[in-house]
């Protein structure tokens, strides 16, 4: 493998999973097209409310993909069925809880995070209406990360990009043309979530390189496999736990500094969701490679994988670090024109044409631990993090404000870094033995 092969799989792979944050990313920039600071801070809370829920079962995508590659790796086909019939089943499950108590869970989160009357009122409009979509996103997880792990590529791509133009087109038809608001504004994301997950079910069935037939229920909840999923989804959760720690005392600490500087830190943050994902298009192609490397236990595949990642995370973080700061004056006014928010965005941007060169490594080296199934590490090494996190946030807010909230969200993003590679030498070690061990680390 060279960096044609890499980046072969990286690129669509980027475009792909760019496209995740472009759902909270376009209703952010659409909300800050209207009238109030409080439109874009009512949908910037309802954002988060979900990304709260659904992060916190994120791992339905990224242990999919994991399962998945190492199947096509064996050359397990049956294996390649369950991987995507289990968590699906997960997925239906959470969904309709997340429905039947939606009350409880809208209002656990407007007091958790107290938001301004007005904003509270627009979060709970937005709320309302995009949790019947629910079932529908987090089976699209599932789907998502079963067609990366399988390497149909072009499929992930198509998939994800068609249900974000829907949304986007949506947006704005429901918005400037019906003039709905974020009723609009969530029912266009409503309509996308259910729309691409009916799509990803087609595409599994027209493009998958088996035949699908239903495991029975013995085989779907075998105890073996199914405890070694519920392993590895378990620490995903604690790892997704801590990254929601971490990003709900940041939200909730920036409404405390009146709606401008939400709403600018809604944007900033969208732009670092954008950079992130960046970075999680080059840890899923390290983490399908690693799949393989494991399935099949090929050592040389897996060195190259490791190599490779470490060049890509330098050259990404300086490209996307560089490419802000230069752009920077373009894309801000992209997200809203009112101009009180943005003298409040370009005050504290520093701090996201620094999180690239934080945070590149622990968000590519993630791949490589999920495509071996090995997630303890990213769980001891993001809690680590959080604790770093924790000591910035209650010395450097009360010092500097928002600029202390921006310093120990940074911080936190170096500490995953910094943990998570500590960590590589022990995974290739348990992997591939000792030699293995010593000579990456030479």
């Amino acid at each position: 493998m060279n960096h044609r092969h890499y980046l072969a799989l990286a690129v669509p792979l980027i475009i792909s999973t760019i496209t995740t944050p472009l759902l909270g990313a376009v209703d952010t920039a659409v909300a800050g097209q209207l009238s109030s600071p409080a439109y874009i801070g009512g949908v910037a809370v309802g954002t988060m409310i979900f990304n709260t829920m659904y992060w916190l079962l994120g791992f339905l995508r990224v242990s999919t993909s994991g399962f998945a590659a190492q199947s096509l790796g064996s050359q397990n086909r049956s294996e390649s069925v369950l991987a995507l019939a289990r968590p699906v089943c997960i997925a239906v499950f959470a969904g309709l809880m997340f429905i039947l108590l939606q009350k409880p869970l809208e209002y656990a989160a407007l007091t958790l995070i107290q938001p301004d009357r007005h904003t509270a009122e627009f979060a709970s409009q937005y709320f309302s209406l995009r949790i019947w979509g629910a079932p529908f996103a987090l089976i699209s997880y599932c789907i998502l990360g079963w067609l990366m792990g399988m390497s149909l590529i072009k499929v992930t791509l198509l998939l994800q990009i068609s249900m974000n133009v829907l949304n986007i087109v949506l947006d704005i038809v429901f918005v400037y043309v019906f003039h709905m608001e974020v009723y609009g504004i969530a029912l266009a994301t409503l309509i996308a979530e259910v729309t691409g997950c009916l799509i990803g079910c087609w595409l599994v069935k027209t493009n998958a390189a088996m035949r699908f037939k239903l495991p029975s229920v013995k085989v779907l909840f075998d105890p073996k496999p199914f405890k070694k999923m519920m392993v590895v989804n378990r620490d995903l959760l604690i790892r997704t736990l801590c990254l929601l720690t971490v990003f709900n005392l940041f939200t909730a600490k920036g409404a405390g500094f009146g709606a401008e500087v939400l709403a600018a830190n809604a944007i900033l943050i969208q732009i670092h969701y954008m950079m992130a994902y960046v970075f999680d298009g080059f840890a899923n192609a390290s983490s399908i490679f690693a799949g393989k490397a494991v399935g099949r236990m090929d050592r040389e595949l897996y060195s190259r994988t490791l190599s490779l990642s470490i060049q890509w995370s330098l050259i990404s973080a300086t490209l996307l670090s560089v490419g802000y700061f230069l752009l920077k004056g373009v894309i801000l006014p992209l997200f809203t024109p009112l101009e009180s928010v943005l003298e409040a965005a370009k005050t504290y941007d520093i701090w996201i044409a620094l999180f690239p060169l934080a945070a590149s490594f622990g968000l590519v080296f993630y791949g490589i631990f999920t495509g071996a199934t090995e997630i303890g590490p990213v769980r001891n090494s993001m809690f680590l993090a959080v604790l770093v996190f924790l000591a910035a946030f209650f010395t450097a807010v009360p010092a500097f404000g928002n600029h202390g909230l921006w310093l120990a969200f940074l911080l936190f993003s170096l500490g995953r870094s910094v943990f998570l590679c500590m960590a590589v030498p022990g995974l290739t070690t348990r992997l591939f033995g000792e030699r293995s061990a010593a000579k990456e680390a030479g």
